[in-house]
């Protein structure tokens, strides 16, 4: 069963093996809420975002009726991961609405308009950024004779350094197991893992047009929880392209065992497409690009820093390159680097099969 892991030698990244939990989902919760009680109270109390912008729309009548609606359109499709998120709550010590707010922060940001903001006192121009800048991860997917990889920089706010961490789990009957890189307080994963079916993942934020975005559907960080219960890869398809989310989002799925790697691109309104990584390589950050690229040039690309502007690793001030994955299919390995992926500093090694 996958899930396995190696020490790179950094050991910096705390990972937490939960086992067997409960099939209720609050068990699980629970555990990784007390485990991580200490970052996930950090994250919260230094979240910009959360404290200047989420809180103070959430105190408001429209704010109150759509987290309302999202609450009750995400707990009725997804029970389960509904009582995951109230024990993860519970363990940390938490309120309840600090974690259903960032749980939810794509789905409520678009609808906070700069009157409301206004009204409630936004105290820097910094907290307006960090709120609209958007998760810009970067991915090099490669399917070829000689190599099948994911390559992937999780790119988030400033808010969540040193507010991540890996949560591993094992299904009540042990018949499955998931491993989820996970920020602080929300459910996993909104990053990347994989599952002892053969199935990983990572993910890229897609930017939703204005009037794109659909009030109280279908919340992302819902859906790439229940991608960690994947079957198949036609199954993970299956899971992302079906529900009626508010907004969208970028799925690279891969089959461990077949060597396949799709993306998935979804929108609201149920619409969604496909591309398979194949013999021709492609880049996705908002865009694709086909490249020629092996392993070494992918994840050296992903370290470039030469566009002062719009660099691909990213330093700040706003948005951070929390560390590096690379996928690979053949090895059946997850790699997860800390720093600038050039200097190929692993700090985990998990075997995924």
């Amino acid at each position: 069963m996958g899930g396995a892991v190696d020490d790179g030698g950094g050991g910096e990244l705390d990972v937490f093996d939960a086992g067997r939990c409960g099939g209720g989902g609050y068990e699980l919760g629970v555990s990784v809420g007390r485990r991580f009680g200490e970052a996930i109270r950090s994250r919260m109390s230094g979240d910009a975002v959360l404290r200047r912008r989420l809180l103070p729309f959430a105190s408001t009548a429209p704010g109150r009726a759509l987290v309302d609606a999202l609450r009750d359109a995400n707990r009725a499709r997804y029970p389960r991961y509904w009582d995951e998120m109230v024990g993860t709550a519970d363990g940390s010590g938490v309120p309840l609405l600090h974690v259903i707010l960032v749980n939810f922060r794509k789905e409520l940001l678009p609808f906070i308009t700069e009157e409301e903001d206004q009204h409630h006192h936004r105290e820097d121009e910094a907290t307006a950024v960090a709120a609209d800048a958007d998760d810009d991860c970067s991915d090099v997917l490669i399917v070829g004779e000689s190599a099948a990889i994911a390559a992937h920089n999780e790119d988030a706010n400033v808010a969540l350094l040193g507010h991540t961490y890996v949560v591993m789990a094992t299904s009540p009957d042990g018949s499955s197991s998931f491993t989820a890189y996970t920020y602080a307080g929300e459910l996993p994963t909104c990053a990347f893992g994989f599952n002892s079916n053969g199935v990983a993942f990572t993910l890229d934020s897609v930017p939703p047009a204005s009037g794109e975005v659909v009030a109280g559907a279908i919340a992302r960080n819902f859906v790439s929880r229940d991608l960690l219960e994947a079957t198949s890869l036609e199954d993970a398809m299956n899971r992302v392209s079906s529900p009626a989310m508010s907004v969208g989002h970028s799925y690279n799925l891969m089959d461990v065992r077949r060597r396949r790697i799709v993306n998935v691109e979804t929108a609201s309104g149920n619409r969604f497409s496909v591309r398979e990584a194949a013999a021709a390589p492609f880049f996705h950050a908002n865009m694709y690009r086909h490249l020629q690229v092996n392993q070494e040039k992918a994840l050296s690309l992903l370290g470039d820093t030469a566009d002062d502007k719009y660099p691909i690793y990213m330093t700040g001030p706003t948005l951070y390159t929390l560390c590096t994955v690379l996928v690979d299919l053949d090895e059946a390995t997850m790699t997860i680097y800390k720093g600038n992926p050039k200097n190929r500093d692993a700090v985990r090694v998990f075997r995924m099969l």
